[in-house]
């Protein structure tokens, strides 16, 4: 019997059967990052046309595009142009809850930074989804 911790997987995903590059591939963070940057600006630039810039209506705007985004086309509008998709671990259709459950925990900021050894970040964990490439 020994001590030693397990080795970590070679790339984000191989614990999860997914490749290591190409379609369905764990999206790395400097293409996560640039996405929410993407999304923050479209949310930032909504606020600015349309309430003079406030904090809560821009994370309000931020969260409703995130929501309707990702129930309707699998991705927030970052995520589509950069060629992501977020997809339930278990295969199949999105659903109603994930979207709702991602978006609230990304909102909270904390859950989004906190990552596994597949870069998955706990709001994605919790809503059992993940991000690939397409």
């Amino acid at each position: 019997m020994s001590n030693a911790s397990p080795t970590p997987p070679t790339w984000p995903g191989r614990r999860l059967g997914l490749p290591e590059s190409g379609p369905r591939s764990i999206v790395r963070p400097g293409r996560r990052f640039a996405a929410i940057a993407i999304d923050w600006a479209s949310a930032v630039l909504a606020s600015v046309l349309f309430f003079s810039y406030d904090e809560l209506a821009t994370l309000a705007i931020f969260a409703i595009l995130q929501s309707v985004f990702l129930l309707t086309a699998n991705g927030s509008i970052g995520h589509l142009a950069l060629g992501m998709r977020v997809v339930p671990l278990v295969g199949g259709y999105l659903g109603i809850w994930r979207p709702l459950v991602r978006t609230l925990l990304l909102c909270l900021v904390i859950p989004a930074v906190i990552w596994d050894l597949d870069q998955r970040g706990m709001h994605d964990r919790v809503a059992g989804t993940i991000l690939v490439r397409r």
